[in-house]
């Protein structure tokens, strides 16, 4: 039986199909954790109700907006508010979390204007979990 605290993690990590174009970015050392830890994977995006595919969201103005225009907030807001009432419950103290997206994007994120540029920022998961004291260890 495992004794530490349970790991939240990208569920893209682990080669679920979960990102916004329907890929995933599986990373052979999160999947490795799987045999030691006891990792709970979580989408916010999906938690949130957002659909896979969907179309690139970013912030922009402290909105988060689909590449259409469409405020997609709500849902971004809504999937992280649901990983930390489950971090919480299950007594998660780290959550490994896929660098760049506006939900789990921890230390960089992109501009808000969909041409690839990079700025200091974290996302919505990541700002709320650093606020409640749970560790955010971004992967590239």
């Amino acid at each position: 039986m495992m004794t530490t605290p349970p790991i939240l993690m990208s569920t893209c990590l682990l080669g679920v199909r979960c990102r916004y174009d329907g890929s995933h970015q599986e990373r052979a050392e999160m999947i490795e954790l799987l045999k030691n830890e006891n990792v709970i994977p979580v989408c916010g995006e999906q938690m949130g109700g957002l659909t896979t595919p969907r179309e690139p969201s970013e912030e922009v103005n402290g909105k988060i907006l689909s590449i259409s225009g469409k405020d997609v907030s709500h849902q971004f807001h809504r999937g992280a508010e649901d990983i930390l009432k489950l971090a919480k419950i299950i007594g998660a103290k780290k959550a490994y979390l896929k660098t760049d997206s506006p939900m789990c994007g921890c230390g960089k994120i992109y501009d808000g204007t969909f041409s690839g540029v990079m700025i200091n920022g974290d996302g919505e998961l990541t700002k709320l979990l650093k606020k409640n004291d749970i560790e955010v260890i971004p992967v590239e």
